[in-house]
């Protein structure tokens, strides 16, 4: 399992240094991404899940905005409780409390199936939009949710995308 703490990655326990770019995890197989992996109800998770090939898929506006819908279906139907979220123009970061009815991994099949289908069905015709698995960190108790929160909205600065978190419009915080 990997997770990310400041400037470095721990995976199964070893210290890596991080990526060059701060928005690029390093590759994972599918079976490690499963290694250690614990679903618990209620408890707050920070996701990541990247497109095939990282294609900037939502550079396009309606594409992104048809993701976020379903984000939003998977919040108003209380399967996770959204505390904030970025969508890259490859990528989503996602940090949501999971509900009490789902498991991580069936809330992620679900987002990532709906949110393909619906994409395929607006313009892509019939591709793979998601690489398959996701990396994911249980916050720990003493970890600040809001400082993971500014954290994670911080990303299109980084990446510079934008120069002001206020220019990016696929962005958004319980707490606005």
């Amino acid at each position: 399992m990997m997770t990310c703490v400041g400037m470095t990655s721990v995976i199964h326990g070893r210290l890596k240094p991080a990526p060059q770019r701060a928005h690029t995890l390093p590759q994972m197989s599918y079976d490690d991404l499963l290694t250690g992996r614990y679903s618990s109800p209620g408890q707050v998770y920070f996701v990541t899940t990247v497109t095939v090939g990282r294609a900037p898929i939502f550079d396009d506006f309606k594409s992104a905005r048809c993701v976020i819908r379903e984000m939003q279906q998977a919040h108003t139907s209380g399967r996770v409780n959204s505390l904030a979220w970025v969508l890259m123009p490859d990528h989503l970061h996602w940090l949501f409390q999971l509900g009490d009815v789902d498991v991580l991994a069936q809330v992620m099949q679900s987002f990532k199936g709906r949110s393909a289908r619906a994409l395929n069905a607006m313009n892509l015709g019939k591709r793979s939009v998601w690489q398959n698995g996701y990396h994911d960190h249980a916050l720990r108790k003493e970890e600040d949710v809001r400082g993971v929160a500014r954290y994670l909205a911080a990303n299109p600065l980084r990446a510079g995308l934008v120069a002001q978190i206020g220019d990016y419009s696929h962005w958004d915080a319980a707490w606005l």
